[in-house]
C-alpha cells in the first residue's frame, strides 16, 4: 500500500478553490464587494507568481470567517459547494483516484487552501484524509488566526513529516500529484512525483527532472 497525494486546487479541480470562494463571498455580498475581489485578485496572481506572504493572505481570508457564527459561515460554505465548487470537479480526476484506491493506496490531500473551505472536500472526493492550514476555532467561533504551520510550499513537507509521525505510512513509492511551482519542495521528496496539467515554471523543472506529466481536464 503506498501514499498517494494530492493537490487539490487545479490537480483534483479544475480552478481554484480559494479564489472562487472568494468570489462567492463577494458575488452574495458577504464582504465589502470590490475592495474585497481586488485583494484576493492580487493575492492570487502573488501566489501564481511564487511571491505569496501565506500569512499576510491567511489574515486576509480567515478575517471573514469572524464575522460571522459557525452555524452562519457554515451554511454558506454549504451552498459555495453546491453551487461552485461541484462544478469545478474533474472526471478524469476522479478515475484517477479510484485508480490508487483500487491498488488498496492511502489517498491524502494536501493543499495551501485553508481547512474551512477544503474540509468538505475530502468527503465529496472520497479521499482518506486531507492536510490543511488550520483556522483557529475557539468556543465555537474563529479567531481570524490559523494554528501550526501553513501547508504551502515548503510547510507542505513540514506538515507531511509531522503528518507521517503520527501515521503509520511512509515515503516508499509515494506519489504526489500537483500543477504548480509552489509544490517543487514536496515534489522533488516523494518516489513518484507526476505533474498534472502544469504551470510553465513546474513544467519547465519537470522536463529537465525528467518527471511525468498528465491532464485531467477535458479537452
Amino acid at each position: 500500500m503506498a501514499l498517494a497525494i494530492f493537490d487539490l486546487d487545479n490537480t483534483l479541480i479544475h480552478g481554484d478553490s480559494d479564489h472562487a470562494w472568494g468570489e462567492f463571498l463577494v458575488e452574495h455580498n458577504l464582504v465589502d464587494g470590490e475592495l474585497y475581489r481586488s485583494k484576493n485578485d492580487d493575492f492570487y496572481r502573488q501566489y501564481v507568481d511564487g511571491t505569496l506572504d501565506i500569512h499576510e493572505y491567511l489574515e486576509f481570508s480567515l478575517s471573514v470567517l469572524t464575522q460571522y457564527s459557525f452555524d452562519e459561515i457554515t451554511q454558506w460554505r454549504e451552498r459555495f459547494y453546491d453551487q461552485v465548487f461541484t462544478k469545478m470537479m474533474q472526471p478524469k480526476a476522479a478515475e484517477l483516484l479510484k485508480s490508487h484506491r483500487d491498488k488498496g493506496d492511502y489517498l491524502l490531500i494536501i493543499t495551501a487552501t485553508n481547512l474551512f473551505v477544503t474540509e468538505p472536500a475530502k468527503d465529496l472526493l472520497n479521499v482518506d484524509d486531507i492536510i490543511a492550514p488550520t483556522p483557529e476555532l475557539i468556543d465555537n467561533q474563529y479567531t481570524g488566526k490559523v494554528t501550526g504551520t501553513p501547508s504551502f510550499q515548503h510547510g507542505k513537507v513540514i506538515r507531511l513529516k509531522e503528518w507521517l509521525q503520527e501515521n503509520e505510512y511512509s515515503l516508499e513509492d509515494s506519489f504526489f500529484y500537483s500543477d504548480s511551482h509552489n509544490d517543487l519542495p514536496l515534489l522533488e521528496l516523494v518516489d513518484n512525483p507526476v505533474i498534472v496539467d502544469g504551470d510553465h515554471h513546474l513544467l519547465k523543472a519537470a522536463e529537465q527532472r525528467g518527471w511525468p506529466s498528465i491532464s485531467l481536464r477535458d479537452k
